[in-house]
């Protein structure tokens, strides 16, 4: 069993290294390949659904497998897409990708782009796209077994517990969450439960048109629908939860009306992270000629000049249509919440979250007061149990 050393030796120094809820610790989709590979066949028809999120020019998205379809229609069906011939899956062709910022923070790695999606089976107009992430209804994911890796927080393959991805049909914003601490989970960070409200609400950033190719380091954002206050040096939350109705029919078949969330809705997030030590490119490219990938192409080699590169990696709500290629609500105000305990969600299935705790690192832009407040007080939050069980 030497064999399983250098791979043993591996989890043992990475796993030390990240806090808890960050290292996925389930298993690959069964679609995916064991673990994240550079070059692959190219193959046009595949079905894998890992992503890797790496830099501006190497990194996927999820797209329906067939079109033209609407995200939320086919949310547990969606299949890998990479800038790359990698992990399987299938290649994105030059052109279809219009813009690109690619954001390093130090709590997760973010990407919003602009492209013509419609030539990855994406419906052309629609609702607004929809989101995507390692929960869903059922725990397996949406999609089904999708997972991601990113080796920008280590310079390792990592596979990333908590994830989301925004989708439409000329839009898109993506972000895999690499840290946490003790008020900030990656759970927190990565909170999935506010897709209606768009892109630039639930991650914030420099976003730009078609034409910007950018790779930024970029300010911390607060965890989605959160708003801190300081009142003598101590800070608190508010945090917003997205609004919306239904009926649950009963053992008796009686259908009884329900209602969640806050009726009042915010303008904005709290901030908008500021992007420093921009370098900007001309395009993004692969260089691959159109006619290897063409709806059909299977089995088909790279051209020369792709390097092989992988290392180890295992990872594992039902998405609300509407707002993911937009800015999100713009009337109202947020409303107070309650401040006492820290509560991440369980992660089900296939986005396993065990880790150990490690060094902290900076947390979202904030003041003195605000750092103060937290190493002080301890501050914490309520999520509601509502919004842990979807």
């Amino acid at each position: 069993m030497l064999f399983l050393l250098p791979l043993l030796s591996h989890f043992a120094v990475v796993h030390a290294a990240f806090p808890a809820g960050v290292i996925a610790t389930g298993t690959q989709g069964v679609t995916n390949p064991p673990v994240p590979t550079m070059p692959t066949t190219i193959n046009q028809t595949s079905m894998a659904r890992l992503l890797s999120v790496n830099s501006i020019d190497d990194f996927c998205l999820f797209a329906p497998p067939t079109g033209p379809a609407e995200i939320p229609d086919t949310e547990e069906l969606e299949v890998a897409w990479c800038t790359k011939p990698r992990n399987n899956a299938r290649v994105i062709p030059d052109g279809v990708i219009t813009g690109i910022s690619f954001l390093k923070t130090d709590f997760y790695v973010q990407i919003m782009g602009t492209g013509d999606f419609t030539k990855l089976n994406i419906a052309a107009g629609g609702d607004g796209g929809g989101e995507l992430d390692p929960h869903g209804a059922t725990g397996a994911g949406n999609p089904i077994g999708g997972n991601v890796t990113t080796t920008v927080a280590d310079g390792l393959d990592e596979p990333i517990a908590e994830w989301m991805l925004y989708m439409a049909n000329d839009q898109f914003c993506l972000r895999a969450c690499t840290n946490a601490n003790s008020t900030y989970s990656a759970a927190f960070m990565c909170w999935h439960e506010l897709d209606v409200m768009g892109c630039e609400f639930v991650m914030p950033g420099t976003y730009h048109g078609a034409g910007t190719f950018e790779t930024c380091e970029a300010e911390v954002a607060y965890p989605p629908g959160w708003y801190p206050t300081v009142v003598d040096g101590t800070t608190s939350f508010s945090t917003f939860a997205q609004y919306f109705t239904g009926i649950n029919t009963g053992a008796d078949g009686q259908p009884t009306p329900y209602t969640v969330g806050d009726t009042i809705t915010p303008d904005a997030p709290f901030s908008t992270p500021s992007s420093s030590k921009c370098v900007t490119q001309a395009t993004v490219s692969n260089g691959i000629p159109a006619s290897l990938l063409t709806a059909g192409a299977i089995g088909t080699a790279p051209p020369p000049g792709f390097s092989s590169s992988g290392a180890s990696a295992a990872s594992g709500s039902q998405a609300t249509a509407g707002g993911s290629s937009t800015k999100g609500a713009t009337s109202g105000k947020t409303t107070a919440g309650s401040t006492p305990t820290n509560s991440g969600s369980a992660s089900p299935s296939n986005s396993g979250t065990t880790g150990s705790s490690g060094a902290l690192r900076n947390g979202p832009a904030m003041s003195a007061g605000d750092l103060v407040g937290i190493i002080i007080a301890g501050i914490f939050v309520i999520i509601p149990s509502a919004l842990l069980f979807h």
